[in-house]
This record gives C-alpha cells, structure tokens and sequence, in this order.
C-alpha cells in the first residue's frame, strides 16, 4: 500500500470518527443538556471539518451515506445546545422562561394607558415553540447545503423572519431571536460543510 493510501485511509478514519463523536454527542446534549457535552461535540465537528477538507478530491463513494447520516445528525440535535449556550454567554438568566418553550415579556403600554400613568403594560410569553422551531429550521439549513442548494438557506431564514415578526416588538424578544438563530445555523451549516468538503 502506497504512502498516499495510507494516508487517505486514515484521513477517513479520523473524518468518521470525529463525526461519530459530534453526532453522539450532540444527542446527548440535546437530551441531558450539559456544557461539557457541546464543547466536547464542538471540538469534534472542528476535526471532522478538517478532516473532510484534508481528503483528496476524489471522495469514497461507499463512504456517503454514513458520512451524510452522521453530519445531519449533529447539525439537527447540536443547533440547539449551541443556541442555549450562546443565550446564556450572551444575555444570562435576564429573562424569564414561559411555560411553553418561551419568555415572559412586559408589552409596551397603550396609548390610554401611558395617558393614565401606567408604566408597563401585561406580561406574555413571545417566543414559544422555539425548540421545535429550530429543529425544523437545522433540518431545513443542513438539508439545503447537502443537496446543493446553499440558497434555500435564504429561504429558512426568511419563513422563520416572517413567522417570528409579530413577537419581536420587545427588545429582548429580538436580541434572542438574532442570537438564537444565528447560533442553531451556524452550527447547522458546519455540520453539513463536512458533507459537502467529504463528498465534493
């Protein structure tokens, strides 16, 4: 076996392996969320990343479906882990969480109400349904990059835009939105960027 053989060979190795550890873990810090869990999951993704672009320009076509199962997996379970890691460095607990996936926001007071004195108007909860949301979103941004079509990420981001305009009034309501999204695709976009440097 030549030089180049070998070295291709374990270049594969270490892609999949690297990616099995992003996907298992990325699971595993979607169910039991703990920090130790995505930075282990993210170093993870960073050498099956470096991996993938390390392979020569002639893929393994035995290798696709496993190296395409394994990226999806990550980037749809480790977007929100990653999301909720960064609201947290980002914002703390400044905000209250709603009983449906939420946060509690004080709505601006109305014009009768501002004319009587009243500071703030009622509280409700913006924002719900957040993680099914992202979910959809990952499968959406990674499904959109695998199959070559980096544009429909313009499309995700656009529904999503749409559907959350009428929440975001509140300024809190808008710096998570801004910080959640980008968090869950950036992530998602690594993960389907192995598929797309392995594969190419």
């Amino acid at each position: 076996m030549s030089l180049a053989a070998v070295a291709e060979a374990t270049t594969w190795v270490a892609l999949l392996l690297a990616l099995t550890a992003a996907a298992g873990l990325s699971v595993a810090a979607f169910l039991r969320p703990r920090a130790p869990f995505l930075w282990f999951a993210a170093g993870a993704l960073g050498i099956a990343i470096l991996a993938a672009a390390a392979i020569p320009d002639v893929a393994h076509p035995g290798f696709a479906p496993l190296v395409t199962i394994l990226a999806f997996t990550a980037a749809v379970f480790g977007g929100s882990p990653a999301a909720a890691t960064a609201l947290d460095l980002a914002m703390g607990g400044t905000v209250a969480p709603g009983l449906h996936g939420g946060i509690i926001v004080t709505e601006r007071p109305t014009p009768e109400q501002a004319r009587r004195g009243v500071g703030a108007g009622p509280r409700r909860e913006v924002l719900r349904g957040g993680l099914t949301i992202g979910v959809l979103e990952r499968i959406g941004a990674a499904g959109t990059i695998i199959a070559g079509f980096p544009e429909g990420l313009a499309i995700v981001v656009a529904v999503k835009g749409v559907g959350r305009f009428t929440e975001l009034e509140a300024p809190e309501a808008r710096e998570r939105f801004i910080i959640g999204t980008f968090a869950s695709l950036i992530w998602a976009c690594a993960a389907a960027l192995v598929v797309h440097l392995a594969l190419r």
